[in-house]
């Protein structure tokens, strides 16, 4: 039997400061951890990371990374296109190789305690670690963002943090931990520089609104573009290229087209579809990069070890 692999990708709400986030990935660097992935995002001011290893020594890093947010980022100062309640915002657990959603669940838990006991920042439960039916969605559970959250838990016991507070922390909010399946971030750019149009496609996509199983999406104004980013939450059921599918035609009734496309972070090779128009259409996409089973086999570079920059 195989040792067990776990996958972590911590989403962190600084995406301009390059020295800040490479800070935070280099506080991530232990034994038995590797870094497969990192990005930074200008418009949303968001970075993802991307570590796999044993299920231990990836705990502690991403502790260590949510210890290296908290000093660094401060959200009464920091806004951008993305929502977020925290300077560590978003901790997902995901099952690689040898072990399950379950144990997934228990790491959550666990990183959702010591993250409290050490840096003071409360924690939401979400999806499968999620505590209450009602924050099984991450997007429940970030209503209101930082700003609004930081009210509501005043108010209303319900939107108070599963471990800690009540209150946020004044300058890195909440974290939300959580455990799931692999999750694909795909981009999609459209022929437009109408805001409103991929804000009205992305209603009509969503999951939650009748769209296709297991998308959520948002329209967004990146780089003088409208861009749909969407998270494809389960590619079994529903394959990006059903999703390419449903946007092009969504896309036709307000007169414009998706033109070019982008993953952010990694994608199982299971969810490529090496044919496929959605896939012609990615911008520097390479497969010994973005594919996760082979970023494995070959893991960037820690920050300092020699040439590691992924943006």
């Amino acid at each position: 039997m195989k040792d067990p692999i776990v996958e972590c990708v911590p989403n962190f709400s600084e995406g301009r400061d390059a020295r800040r986030v490479e800070s935070i990935i280099t506080a991530m660097r232990i034994e038995g951890v590797r870094l497969l992935d990192w990005s930074m995002d200008s418009n949303h001011n968001r970075s993802v990371v991307t570590i796999a290893g044993s299920p231990t020594a990836v705990l502690e890093s991403a502790l260590r990374g949510v210890g290296k947010a908290v000093e660094l980022i401060d959200l009464t100062r920091q806004e951008g296109m993305h929502p977020r309640i925290g300077a560590a915002d978003v901790i997902p657990f995901v099952p690689v190789t040898s072990i399950k959603l379950e144990q997934c669940v228990m790491l959550a838990r666990q990183a959702g305690l010591e993250i409290w006991r050490r840096f003071g920042v409360p924690v939401y439960f979400y999806e499968a670690a999620a505590s209450r039916p009602d924050r099984a969605n991450l997007d429940d559970v970030r209503r209101g963002q930082f700003e609004g959250l930081r009210d509501a838990v005043r108010k209303e016991a319900a939107r108070r943090p599963d471990l800690g507070g009540p209150g946020l922390h004044p300058t890195a909010g909440a974290s939300a931990v959580g455990a799931r399946k692999f999750l694909v971030t795909y981009n999609i750019y459209l022929d437009s520089t109408d805001v409103g149009v991929a804000r009205a496609i992305a209603r009509e996509v969503r999951a939650s609104l009748a769209g296709p199983h297991g998308v959520k999406a948002m329209g967004l104004l990146a780089h003088g573009r409208a861009q749909l980013s969407l998270n494809i939450t389960d590619f079994k059921t529903t394959p990006l290229s059903q999703v390419y599918t449903t946007v092009s035609r969504l896309a036709a009734k307000h007169k414009t087209v998706p033109v070019e496309g982008e993953v952010t972070g990694l994608i199982p090779d299971a969810a490529c579809e090496r044919e496929s128009e959605w896939m012609r259409q990615l911008v520097e996409f390479d497969d010994q990069t973005k594919i996760l089973e082979r970023r494995l086999e070959t893991p960037l570079a820690w920050p300092g070890e020699g040439n590691s920059t992924n943006t």
